[in-house]
């Protein structure tokens, strides 16, 4: 059983502000432990549980955030960028199931830092008609490998928000969100000890879980921050203008959509 553990940092429990999130901040130094201990404790779940092999996915910001020298050496990171498959890269390599570990709500939901891979520039984004958060496109683009979601961990916010789509995955409610940065917080000692019991749980409901898919063909609905950043995204010759801030375009498949929208996230740098 091989599983993939794709993290992120705004789910983690005691993370409640975006400086916590950024490099170059005495606190996110902070953070960026605490991410590696719930890291660790999915890691050691995972085996306890009877995985044979794990890969952990850095999949905060640039990708660099978890602290190497003091993760599981029975587990292999995927650190760095630019990948195909961003937060869910690992997942072609042969894997039975993903937990998604310290994830967060969708943009424009109540969540902790809620926001959708780029809160400079974008608001919603919608895929055939149903919005879709972090958790919702990478999911479906791990079920397009076959690979289903198997436990999950982040606010309140976030797990009503994914429960739907994932049904049988595990879910650690690591906070409760009273605003984009107020949270009531359970300690890290407490948090980390629920994640291993739940990852451990989880390598066992794998066989009866079902990936979550969406059928094609896709349709992308994209809603800017600023008419500016439609401006600028609508270089792309395939990208169809609705209205001041919204358009559209199609993909042939989720790993398609997602490209795309991690090269508009990176073209949007330049308006900041």
């Amino acid at each position: 059983m091989k599983i993939l553990i794709s993290t992120d940092i705004e789910g983690v429990a005691g993370v409640t502000h975006a400086e916590q999130t950024r490099s170059g901040n005495p606190e996110y130094e902070h953070a960026r432990a605490w991410m590696t201990d719930e890291a660790n404790s999915a890691i050691r779940g995972a085996f306890a549980g009877g995985a044979t092999e794990v890969l952990v996915n850095d999949s905060h910001g640039g990708f660099r955030n978890l602290l190497l020298d003091r993760l599981d050496a029975r587990a292999q990171t995927i650190t760095g960028k630019p990948r195909y498959l961003g937060m869910m890269a690992g997942v072609e390599q042969n894997c039975d199931a993903v937990y998604l570990v310290g994830y967060h709500a969708r943009s424009q939901t109540a969540g902790v830092l809620a926001h959708t891979i780029n809160s400079f520039a974008f608001r919603t984004v919608r895929v055939n008609g149903a919005e879709l958060g972090e958790a919702g496109l990478y999911g479906a683009l791990a079920g397009e490998f076959g690979v289903p979601v198997a436990m999950m961990s982040g606010d309140d916010v976030f797990l009503a928000e994914t429960a739907p789509a994932f049904p049988g995955a595990i879910g650690v409610e690591t906070k409760r969100a009273y605003g984009n940065a107020v949270c009531t917080s359970l300690a890290p000692s407490r948090t980390c000890a629920l994640i291993e019991a739940a990852a451990k749980a989880a390598v066992s409901n794998v066989p009866d879980l079902r990936p979550f898919t969406i059928e094609g063909p896709l349709a992308c609905e994209l809603t800017t921050q600023t008419p500016g950043q439609a401006d600028l995204f609508c270089q792309w010759p395939e990208m169809r203008r609705i209205d001041g801030s919204t358009l559209t375009f199609g993909a042939h498949s989720m790993q398609s959509l997602v490209r795309m929208l991690n090269c508009l996230s990176a073209m949007s740098f330049m308006l900041r």
